[in-house]
Order: structure tokens, then sequence, then C-alpha cells
């Protein structure tokens, strides 16, 4: 496989190194974590971003929690384990990662017998070198449904920061690289600007072209003729193929059809929330106003307010391929997704 470069998350044997990726490209820098409360503190503040990354950094956040209450309240240990995995829950409610995650977590923890202190560090590293395992699937099974292109165009971040390695979306750019000359273009991904700070300094650093374009630029990049895919990741999968993802990806699958280019999604069958039949059942996660707003608008006597959700919903009418490490869904519905079972 292929060396990775990029790492959001790193275990150092007692401890969670977390890359804090608001302070990107300018400083590179880990936070360390020793419990359950700083790994929930931070996915809910975006040190960590990314539904695969939030998924791995919250196992952690268990074996963590596990470490610290096994020996100190050797009476009821489990219990504090099981409130510790309820506040990582809550941490980010659109990402599905984060909960097969802990589901799997807690699924280890009822087997153990014991110390169980080994049993759940060895399946966090498990969820995770299976992330870094099917990421690579993903990206040659992404590579070969696109075959020869021009360009492709990205949105959000979607590489090795915001998963356990490589990465999904970027992951399949980064295959396709690999194979032929290809102009990839990224937008800026507002408000957070994952695209303009994440998406093209991961691409830099592994050494891959990439041209940085404005969110509204998208339409006229699409008419020029200049790209003939749009690769995307995804935060939940419903089971019909309706897709969460950041906002403005909607727009972007919108737009794909009005200029006849073709939209990929690429995310593990972690990702698929087979317990929900469309999109309109996924909940969308609001964040604070104020990472619109200037701080002059701040005030409570304001009249400007501002709406802020952080993901929307493509249909899968409007989806060419969804990619997967189990295999391609082509023109994805309850039907064809249901292969993926």
């Amino acid at each position: 496989m292929t060396k990775l470069t990029v790492q959001a998350l790193q275990w150092t044997g007692n401890a969670l190194k977390v890359l804090d990726q608001r302070q990107l490209p300018e400083t590179v820098a880990y936070d360390v974590y020793d419990d359950a409360a700083g790994v929930t503190e931070a996915i809910a503040t975006m040190r960590v971003r990314g539904a695969p990354a939030i998924g791995i950094a919250a196992a952690y956040g268990v074996v963590l929690s596990a470490y610290r209450h096994y020996h100190a309240s050797p009476d009821d240990w489990r219990d504090k384990v099981v409130v510790d995995m309820a506040m990582l829950a809550q941490s980010r409610p659109t990402a599905v990662n984060l909960f097969t995650a802990l589901a799997t977590m807690g699924q280890a923890l009822n087997a153990s017998t014991g110390n169980p202190l080994a049993d759940l560090l060895a399946c966090a590293e498990r969820i995770h070198a299976d992330d870094v395992s099917a990421n690579h699937r993903m990206g040659e099974l992404g590579a070969d449904v696109i075959g020869q292109v021009k360009g492709i165009l990205t949105h959000c971040n979607t590489g090795a920061l915001a998963t356990g390695g490589y990465g999904t979306a970027l992951g399949v750019i980064r295959s396709v690289a690999g194979r032929q000359t290809v102009a990839v273009y990224a937008g800026e991904t507002r408000p957070w600007l994952q695209g303009a700070r994440l998406t093209v300094w991961e691409l830099a650093e592994e050494g891959i072209p990439v041209t940085l374009i404005a969110d509204s630029a998208a339409a006229w990049l699409m008419k020029s003729g200049a790209v003939d895919w749009v690769v995307v990741g995804a935060d939940r999968i419903a089971a019909n193929g309706d897709t969460a993802n950041k906002i403005g990806t909607y727009a972007l699958a919108v737009l794909a059809r009005q200029h006849g280019v073709k939209f990929m999604v690429v995310a593990p069958t972690t990702t698929i929330d087979w317990g929900i039949q469309s999109g309109a059942e996924i909940e969308i996660e609001q964040r604070d106003a104020r990472e619109l707003l200037p701080a002059c608008y701040h005030a409570p006597e304001s009249l400007i307010s501002a709406w802020n959700p952080v993901f929307d919903v493509t249909p899968g009418s409007l989806i060419t391929a969804i990619v997967t490490e189990r295999g391609v869904v082509l023109e994805p519905s309850e039907t064809t997704m249901g292969n993926l079972r």
C-alpha cells in the first residue's frame, strides 16, 4: 500500500494524537488526548472531522475511557465507560460512522471478561486498519469506473485527513492520478473552507497538482468542459442511495446533471445507514450562526441572523455511482443498493 504521508490520528500507546485541522495549512499541530471527554471535544470542535475519522477517533475514545476507569473504579468501571460512550455519541449527529464504531466497541466491551484493555485496543486498531484497507480498495474501484478523464472536481475534504488514511473520494483521485495525468479541481467549501485549507494542502503534500476554485465558480467550470466527474464523500447514505454530505454537495449534483457531468459518491459501507429508507430521515446538523456572522453582528439586539446547516442531502437519482469497498452501485436506488448487503 501507498505510504501514509498525511495522518489525522495517531495512537501513541496510551493517548490519541489529533491533528488540529482548524489550524491547517498555516500550522501543523497535534493535540494529545488521554480521556473520552477530550476526544469528544476534539470531534465537536472539528479538530478532527470527516465521517470515517470521527468514527475511528471515537473508538480510541472508548479505549481511553476504559484505561481511565478500569483500575480507578473496579466496581463500576463498565457503567462509567458506557456513560463516556453516550457522551461520544453526542459529539456530532450526522456521521453514521460514529455510531457504527461505538456499536462495534460496545460489542467488544460486552464480550470482554476480566481485563478488557487489550481487547478494546485491538478492536479500535482493527476499525482503523480496516478503514485504511477499504480506502485503498475504493480508490482502485473508483478509478476503474472513471477510466480516462480530463478533469475531476471534488468538494470538502475526503482524504487521509478525513479517514484512517488514503481517503475516500480523494483516494479515488489519488488512484486516478497514479494512472494518468488528470486536472484536479477543489471547491473552497464554505464556511469552514475544508477544500481551501485542507484538500489542496493534502494533495500538495502527496505531490498531486490541484486548482482551487470559488464554490460559486463550479457551474462555469462545468460549462467549460474542463471536468468529466464530480467525486465526493459522504457522511450518511440511506438505503435508497440518498446521500448526506457537506453542504454544497447537492448543488454540485444538480449542476452536474445540467451539464452532463457524472457524479460519484465514495464511502465505506459503514457509512450506509440501512435503518433509514431515504434522505428525508437524515438528521442535518445545524451549527452556531456565529460561524458565519462577523463579530459585529453577534449582539443580542442584532437584526441579522444566519442559517448554518453543515450538510445537505443529494437524491440517489442524481448520483451516477456509489463506490464502496464491497463494490460499485450504478444508478443507486433501494433495489441496486441492496446488492451491497
